[in-house]
This record gives structure tokens, sequence and C-alpha cells, in this order.
């Protein structure tokens, strides 16, 4: 990978299904784990599944173009055929989506398109795409 990778660690309230949605249903791989933790590889980044159920909460949402965004979340920016794909593949497994797929910020420097969906024990995950990469980081004008 050209660019440094990210790592996040977040809670869950069973590692099993964690597993069932991160390496089954994303396809991520699975490295170092035990029975409290469990890290994937989430397209090239490392996230980590910690098993502590009380940490798992509900967040809040803040109103961002028109959706309610939930203000804890993480997720990848992938190139747009493989946005289109993992939004296929998140239909055909029947995950409920909490925010559908979309065009965001339509006509604007951060034109994206963006869906969210949530694992098993509520984090929030958002997948987006933009047809330039160069307007990834670009301001409103």
């Amino acid at each position: 990978m050209d660019i440094p990778r990210f790592h996040l660690a977040f809670p869950v309230h069973d590692l099993e299904m964690a597993r069932g949605f991160y390496a089954d249903l994303l396809g991520c791989g699975i490295g170092r784990q035990s029975d409290k933790w469990m890290d994937f590889d989430l397209y090239g980044h490392q996230v980590v599944a910690h098993l502590s159920p009380e940490d798992c909460i509900v967040t809040k949402n803040n109103e961002v173009d028109g959706d309610q965004v939930p203000s804890r979340h993480f997720g990848v920016i992938l190139p747009w055929d493989k946005w289109e794909e993992l939004c296929e593949t998140i239909k055909k497994n029947a995950v409920e989506f909490l925010i559908e797929p979309r065009i965001r910020f339509k006509d604007s420097p951060g034109e994206q398109g963006t869906f969210f969906i949530a694992d098993p024990s509520g984090n929030a995950l958002e997948f987006k795409t933009f047809k330039n990469d160069a307007n990834i980081f670009k301001r409103f004008e």
C-alpha cells in the first residue's frame, strides 16, 4: 500500500458475530486473535474487534446533506467499481442500510457516493467513493 495504513480498535458484544460480519460479509482477512479480540484486514487497514459488550453504545446522529449520519463511524474510500460491488453484496445479503447508497454533495467538489451499515454490535461503517480522488479533501467553494 502506498499510503500509511490506519489502525482502529472498537468494541463488540460477540467475536463470532464480528467474524461473520467482517470476514464473511465484507471479505476481510483475519489476522491475530485471542478470546478477547480479533484483527481484521479492512482493505489494507488494521481494524480490531475487542470483546467489550459494555462499551457497545448507540451514538447520536448529525445532519449531513439531508441524512442523519452516526457521529461515531469509520469506513473506507473505495474505487467506484469496488464501491458498487460492495453495495450489491450488502443488498444480496439483506443487510439493512443505515443510510441507503446515494450521491451526496451533488455537483460540488465533495460529490461522493456513500452508504452506511452497522455491524452486529451497532458500530456504524461508511463506505464512500469519489469519481475523482483529487476531490477527497477539496473544500467547498
